[in-house]
């Protein structure tokens, strides 16, 4: 269900933060709140599904796929041979990736 509280809160607000011109007030919390409601000022790091390069609305297969595509990718083992700034990066590159796939894991289980 989409969320819609944050545009009757900000439509409220506005209207009544602006009295001086109450429909402008409405109208500009009207806007505030829709972008809250849509999630326009939630960060990259918040979204598991970006880290993996999926949408909300892949498939469980899909998100196996990736997932085990970019682990080996990244993997520290593979990158033993490389260079220690190479290294810390895909180490730091595999967390992101397993925290990523765990917190998917979690939502989908609920």
């Amino acid at each position: 269900m989409k969320r819609w509280y944050g545009k009757l809160l900000g439509f409220f607000a506005g209207a009544a933060l602006l009295r001086s011109n109450p429909p402008l007030g409405a109208l500009i919390g009207l806007l505030i709140g829709h972008a809250f409601d849509t999630d326009w000022f939630r960060l990259r790091r918040d979204n598991p599904y970006a880290v993996l390069g999926l949408t909300e609305e892949a498939s469980d297969a899909e998100v196996d796929q990736a997932y085990r595509r970019l682990i080996s990718q990244y993997h520290p083992d593979r990158m033993a041979g490389a260079a220690d700034e190479l290294r810390r990066r895909a180490e730091a590159k595999a967390r992101e990736i397993n925290a990523a796939y765990d917190r998917i894991q979690t939502l989908r289980r609920k």
